[in-house]
């Protein structure tokens, strides 16, 4: 009898402490589980006000830089292009319009050199880029400004070419590969940012069920010792624990789980096609340069014309094509493409914004958008054709008139439509980033809370079981 006593003591003694034991990994669990969906939420927060507000402001801003440089550049070149000789025979509308836009340009430059010394700090490699890039163009604007000036002078021709030649070829030298090294760098951060993000939120994704699978494992354990214990089949407060945990799982996981989407949406679906369209805008600035300054500098036009198809080669490559061709094997590969869109036969920027249709409207805008490349690519060679048949003067109004059927309007629409796609993806990119927030706000809160409330009534199931044993 006696030794049957002291069994029973132990075992009324060693119940109490399991269930404080179980009680203590519960509240632990718990609250680990909410540290880490904290620190989880505060992060993907970091990321996303990193991607807004910083990554994606200095790609665009380093693409701008680059499209701004070759818009100014293409703009010097019409404003000599339309002044006729000494201001003699100006073509006036075209010439106002050029001189606007340079104006336009020249201040989009400067807004872009500093956001980019300021997202600059601290990265030694591209607070030198930045530099070179102020110092390169106070000398471009000099060399312009000079060949301007020659060319307001009756005979001031020649030395406003020989400006304007060197001009151009600092701009193709520095400015442009500088401006392009910051485009990459700039976008190489964000992805390298993206890629570690993606990374920690598989990884937080993989600890959140583990560590609520434990959880709810001893609660599980908790339950059934309870009733094992003590003859019951559910504790109510267990029973709620249990299932406060279980939504805080699911709300945790598809926290992340959604957060990670987001970012791939914002990254890879959006901003990958901004940065091609980006691209694709800047080279065609640069090649609708190429047509003016080939009208303007008749020692040079050689040079010029391989530098046109070299950029529509950039935009939208056919093999093996030359300008005389490029036309039949656009509309060629196009029409192609057309049949068979998984299959494309051309390379360039065109193709990887095609290759990278994700959202509604996009394909049909894109499509639009080589549509309209086609008539200016078309407008080219009329352009060539009335030069070569000394036509000059109809060539130089044609390429830069702004009438309905003249190459500059079909311009005008060929960006147009290209803007068209680039807003489709960026506003999938706010949206995205919109969304990836709102994540964060409307789940975390949640998450957290209702771990909490498992860990009180965790204590207030048990609390009247262990006031058994007082």
């Amino acid at each position: 009898m006696a030794a049957r006593a002291a069994l029973r003591r132990r075992l009324r003694s060693t119940v109490p402490a399991r269930l404080r034991l179980l009680r203590a990994a519960t509240v632990l669990l718990a609250l680990a589980l909410g540290a880490l969906l904290l620190a989880a939420g505060l992060a993907a927060n970091g990321t996303w006000d990193d991607v807004a507000d910083r990554d994606a402001p200095r790609t665009t801003s380093a693409a701008g830089l680059e499209l701004a440089l070759n818009d100014m550049d293409a703009q010097a070149a019409n404003i000599l292009l339309s002044s006729g000789n000494g201001g003699q025979g100006e073509l006036e509308t075209p010439h106002t319009k050029a001189v606007s836009m340079y104006g336009d340009a020249r201040r989009e430059i400067g807004h872009d050199l500093r956001t980019l010394a300021a997202a600059a700090q601290g990265d030694r490699a591209d607070e030198r880029t930045v530099e070179s890039i102020t110092d390169d163009f106070a000398e471009y604007q000099e060399l312009i400004g000079r060949a301007l000036e020659n060319d307001r002078h009756t005979g001031g021709r020649p030395d406003a070419l020989t400006d304007y030649r060197d001009a151009t070829d600092l701009l193709r030298d520095s400015l442009l590969p500088d401006a392009r090294k910051l485009v990459s760098s700039n976008d190489g951060a964000f992805d390298s940012r993206y890629t570690a993000a993606r990374s920690a939120l598989s990884a937080q994704l993989a600890a959140v069920a583990v560590l609520g699978l434990l959880l709810l494992a001893v609660l599980g354990v908790l339950q059934w010792y309870l009733a094992r214990s003590f003859r019951r089949i559910l504790n109510p407060g267990i029973l709620a624990a249990t299932v406060c945990t279980l939504i805080a799982v699911t709300l945790g996981t598809q926290l992340l789980s959604a957060s990670a989407a987001h970012l791939e949406v914002a990254r890879r679906d959006a901003f990958d096609s901004v940065v091609a369209l980006s691209r694709a805008r800047a080279i065609a600035y640069d090649a609708n340069a190429d047509e003016s300054r080939y009208l303007l500098d008749p020692q040079r036009r050689t040079r010029y014309a391989d530098s046109f198809l070299a950029k529509s080669q950039q935009l939208y490559g056919i093999r093996g094509a030359t300008l005389s061709g490029y036309d039949a094997g656009l509309a060629a590969t196009w029409r192609a493409y057309r049949t068979d869109p998984a299959h494309p036969r051309f390379t360039g920027e065109f193709r990887r914004e095609l290759d990278n249709i994700t959202f509604p409207g996009e394909r049909a805008a894109a499509e639009r958008t080589v549509d309209a490349y086609a008539v200016y690519q078309r407008d080219d060679r009329k352009i060539r054709a009335l030069l070569a048949a000394g036509r000059e003067q109809e060539a130089v109004e044609f390429c830069m008139g702004w009438e309905p059927g003249t190459s500059n309007a079909h311009f005008g629409t060929w960006m147009a439509a290209l803007d068209k796609v680039t807003d489709i993806n960026r506003a999938h990119f706010d949206d995205s980033v919109t969304a990836g927030r709102g994540e964060l706000t409307g789940r975390l809160p949640w998450a957290c809370g209702l771990l909490l409330l498992a860990v009180g009534l965790t204590g207030l199931g048990l609390r009247p079981r262990l006031a058994e044993f007082r």
